[in-house]
């Protein structure tokens, strides 16, 4: 039997709440010239892309985004980040990944940047589903829903072939 899929975003949607998140993130850093959009590879990263071009057009706010691969899998930080972490120091930081479950993606991405000074550091997630181990908050959410350990969020965007679209399974 095929796995069943509820579609909870979808393409329209997905823009809409990231339109609003750049307008947070606006209004939250007004009196910044410059900030970081730290996307978590790869969905999270191309979260950050959109922010990116929402906030080019809705503002003067310089946008350096940066790519953080990390190994997820490791139970110590292993992570690369493009550009390295001293090359944004004093800097508005902001993280950016597609889902909040346990916390330990954005806990692993926060530690990218321990050992560069910064101005503060915020967080981005697409969907917040309620299940944090970690002592991680989120700033900007486009959706917190409540969901069930073994259900898993999904988030599909900018892959070739597929319409953009959250879904839980």
């Amino acid at each position: 039997m095929a796995e069943s899929r509820l579609l909870i975003l979808n393409e329209q949607q997905i823009q809409q709440k990231i339109n609003r998140i750049a307008y947070q993130i606006l209004e939250d850093n007004i009196t910044e010239k410059e900030i970081v959009l730290a996307g978590i590879w790869d969905r999270g990263y191309k979260i950050a892309l959109r922010l990116q071009k929402v906030l080019a057009e809705i503002s003067e706010l310089q946008v350096i985004l940066v790519k953080i691969e990390l190994d997820k899998d490791a139970s110590k930080l292993k992570a690369v980040a493009e550009p390295e972490p001293a090359k944004v120091k004093n800097k508005v930081i902001i993280l950016v990944d597609d889902v909040l479950n346990s916390g330990k993606t954005l806990a692993y991405g926060f530690g990218v940047f321990l050992n560069t000074p910064h101005k503060k550091i915020r967080t981005v997630v697409l969907v917040d589903r309620s299940h944090k181990i970690f002592p991680i908050s989120t700033d900007y959410v486009g959706l917190q829903m409540a969901t069930v350990l073994k259900e898993h969020v999904d988030v599909v965007i900018d892959v070739d072939g597929q319409t953009d679209g959250v879904y839980l399974s």
